[in-house]
């Protein structure tokens, strides 16, 4: 038994560890995602094959591509190690990894900007109180110049040849496994990564680069197409309707308009994680579909984001509509046909299937407990700040925060509700609500803050449950 539970807890460490890398590639991309849009858009319309070719306006692409959103990455990614200062260093840093590549360094962006940012942290916390009274601001500014400087020098001489190799090599390996037939085979990495929270770093930390490349070369990627599919998770949700029992059949028409039209994935992930063996039904519907967008030689001209059918079908290029719906759907009927006699036989083994969401909640209880993670029942001072953490900080965070806000209102609280990446929760946040897997990220992050659990963002017995111990502390 002990030796089982070193096991699961290595493999717990180990995935938290992975998700909190994950996170924070993802964290560069994620709130730069504005400008990946608006780089399709003008590619969409105004290259040669797009809707309204215009050479004038065309001119736009290729520098946004190859100074724009890199040098927004580095910023970012400067910007989570170390503020605006660390941002700024982490631009100058990868001034040095773009000027001069002939593919765009999205890689050499994730590298030098939190280099950039982690270097100038070192230098201030060396030099600080020995600088001597006015001074501060000269040593300020010449010491993030000379840094600056130096990391872009280094950035350009050695980091840009090996990350263009490395670039040009994955490139090279992408192409393979396309003229192979593998891609399809992707899906079963993807699918239970994604279900494990790593769908954003998957998605902006590995094939968004890759996709814009091939991008420049063909006009559109199949790439931004592989994870951001809401194909597989809208069959699972549409079985769970249809066949299911109890709170998971009547939630899943609302989790259905989330996931499909908001392009919340995170949503259907508790489903699955409710009846694990379900995610044969998303490897299934992602090999399906990615094999159909294959065959059809379907692809997007940017990352879609979040992952709407609204955005699939804004990122299609002129004349590439049709087959970016159609692996869609046949993704959406082979994890609906896989999932249907699971979910249903599950829903016939539960005879009370209230009693056993109350059972799973009680184990998750206790699990948490065991944890040292607190629960509404230690709620003793009135919080506030209340932060909804997810991943990046953006999708079921948000709504989450949207429902508690309107319960806070009705039941009369005036508390302060926001939503953030779980690696930049406010150090102010009294309470956090995130999903089971992130619950010790966000232990680490602000170690003194009161932790809910909420796998289903539209379930509202937590909130209730918040708002009841709230009520008890006013008494």
């Amino acid at each position: 038994m002990v030796k089982d539970n070193a096991i699961l807890t290595a493999g717990g460490s180990a995935r938290t560890t992975l998700q909190k890398f994950g996170g924070f590639l993802a964290g560069m991309v994620i709130p730069n995602i504005s400008a990946f849009i608006a780089w399709g858009l003008i590619t969409a319309l105004f290259i040669p094959t797009g809707w309204l070719p215009n050479e004038k306006l065309g001119t736009l692409v290729d520098p946004m591509i190859n100074f724009l959103l890199p040098l927004l990455i580095g910023f970012t990614g400067g910007r989570l190690v170390y503020g605006i200062r660390g941002g700024v260093i982490g631009a100058i840093a990868t001034a040095g990894v773009i000027i001069g590549s002939s593919v765009p360094m999205f890689i050499g962006a994730m590298v030098m900007g939190p280099l950039g940012g982690y270097v100038i942290k070192v230098f201030d916390e060396s030099v600080k109180d020995k600088v001597p009274t006015g001074f501060e601001m000269l040593v300020s500014n010449f010491s993030g110049g000379i840094i600056g400087g130096a990391l872009a020098i280094l950035a350009f001489l050695v980091v840009e040849p090996v990350v263009g190799s490395i670039s040009s090599a994955l490139g090279t390996a992408a192409q393979w496994v396309t003229a192979k037939g593998l891609l399809p085979l992707i899906a079963i990495f993807i699918e239970p990564g994604k279900v494990l929270f790593l769908n954003n770093a998957i998605n902006h930390g590995i094939l968004a680069p890759l996709g814009v490349e091939q991008v420049q070369q063909m006009g559109k990627s199949i790439f931004f197409l592989l994870e951001t599919d809401p194909g597989p998770g809208l069959g699972v949700l549409l079985a769970y309707w249809i066949f299911g029992r109890g709170n998971a059949k009547e939630s899943a028409p609302g989790a259905i308009i989330i996931h499909f039209l908001g392009g919340i994935h995170e949503i259907y992930f508790p489903y699955i994680l409710m009846n694990p063996i379900l995610i044969l039904a998303v490897i299934g519907g992602g090999m399906a579909a990615d094999a159909t967008f294959m065959l059809t030689h379907a692809g997007l001209v940017a990352t879609p984001s979040p992952g709407s059918i609204f955005a699939e079908i804004a990122m299609a290029p002129k004349g590439g509509l049709i087959p970016v719906l159609l692996g869609i759907a046949v993704g959406t009927v082979v994890s609906f046909l896989i999932a249907s006699p699971l979910v249903r036989r599950a829903s016939e083994e539960t005879m009370d299937a209230e009693s056993l969401n109350m059972a799973k909640n009680m184990v998750q209880d206790l699990k948490q407990q065991s944890k040292g993670i607190t629960r509404a029942e230690t709620l003793t001072d009135m919080p506030e700040l209340v932060v909804f953490a997810c991943e990046a900080g953006m999708g079921s965070s948000a709504m989450g925060e949207s429902i508690l806000k309107k319960k806070l209102k009705e039941a009369g609280f005036d508390i302060r509700v926001e939503h953030s990446p779980v690696n930049q929760i406010s150090k102010d946040a009294d309470v956090i609500f995130t999903q089971k897997s992130l619950a010790d990220r966000a232990r680490q992050v602000v170690p003194d803050a009161k932790i809910y659990i909420v796998e289903n963002f539209l379930d509202s017995k937590t909130y209730d449950s918040f708002i009841y111990d709230l009520k008890n502390i006013k008494k």
